[in-house]
């Protein structure tokens, strides 16, 4: 076998960092389809990467903005594997090998908002969730798709101070699941996920409050009733089952009328439905707009 120093190697000859970190998702893409082109949904400059991975909302790692970029160190992203339970043809555990496999990764750039009044735009990594759903064969009665996450209370220290009930579950109705506007997201900026922004394997709403984008998946469980979601069962004032934003409906506290997008002095308007109601909207025609939220 030839080695060779690094002295001898060109450095057009190395692989970029971002593509090495990626290596899994480049290979399993290689033997489907081929990696889809970049869809931009806004025209909003895009949040500094550093904002994006240092400014979350993961209560697992702690209630402070920063505290899971601190505090994750410890949790493990690999290996990984997801329950497939419910009402659907094909259960059984999956590697996210197996997930990732026959689905080709796409960049798409969202407008994230959420219920506390900030946002950002994020260039998210990932594939249509639908995509993924069909392939365990929903049945005709499962209704809503019900998500849980990791529950390591080793790896993710605020677990323990019992700030919420974990592990942590979110649900989207079917409809909502299968829309091509909802992703699974597997990593971001081109990068693999880290560990404060749901590595390796977290789910993206871009019309509902970032609260609905389960992070860290390890199960999937097609259901025919509404699940309650951790939130939703904290604090249902505050956090409802569909949390469509939606500027019109105050929380207890504050309006949602208007949003500070990380890294800008101004506030601004809050869109219907983040924005995103043009291709979002009809799937809630006749529903109390209040009850969205």
């Amino acid at each position: 076998m030839l080695i060779k120093k690094l002295s001898d190697v060109a450095s057009s000859d190395i692989t970029p960092r971002p593509l090495y970190l990626r290596r899994r998702e480049f290979l399993a893409a290689l033997v489907t389809l081929p990696i889809a082109s970049k869809m931009v949904t806004t025209t909003d400059g895009v949040t500094e990467k550093k904002a994006i991975t240092s400014y979350t909302n993961y209560y697992e790692f702690g209630s402070d903005k920063g505290d899971a970029g601190r505090n994750g160190a410890a949790f493990r992203p690999s290996p990984w594997s997801v329950v497939v339970e419910g009402e659907c043809a094909r259960p059984g555990t999956y590697t996210l090998e197996d997930i990732l496999k026959p689905h080709p990764i796409e960049e798409r750039v969202y407008r994230h908002r959420c219920v506390e009044g900030w946002s950002m735009v994020i260039p998210w990594d990932g594939f249509p969730l639908g995509n993924l759903l069909k392939r365990f064969g929903p049945a005709s009665k499962a209704r809503f798709v019900e998500f849980t996450t990791v529950n390591r209370p080793k790896e993710m220290p605020a677990i323990r101070r019992g700030v919420l009930n974990y592990p942590y579950v979110e649900g989207l109705r079917m409809d909502e699941a299968m829309h091509p506007l909802t992703i699974l997201a597997t990593g971001l900026y081109g990068e693999s996920l880290l560990t404060q922004n749901g590595a390796p394997l977290r789910l993206v709403v871009p019309w509902k409050y970032g609260f609905k984008s389960a992070k860290a998946i390890v199960k999937i469980r097609f259901v025919e009733k509404q699940p309650l979601n951790t939130w939703q069962e904290a604090n249902p004032y505050y956090y409802g089952f569909y949390a469509n934003v939606n500027p019109a409906v105050p929380t207890p506290s504050y309006s949602q009328a208007t949003e500070r997008r990380i890294g800008d002095f101004f506030m601004r308007r809050t869109l219907p439905f983040n924005g995103y109601g043009d291709q979002v909207a009809s799937m809630y025609a006749g529903m109390d707009p209040r009850r969205l939220f």
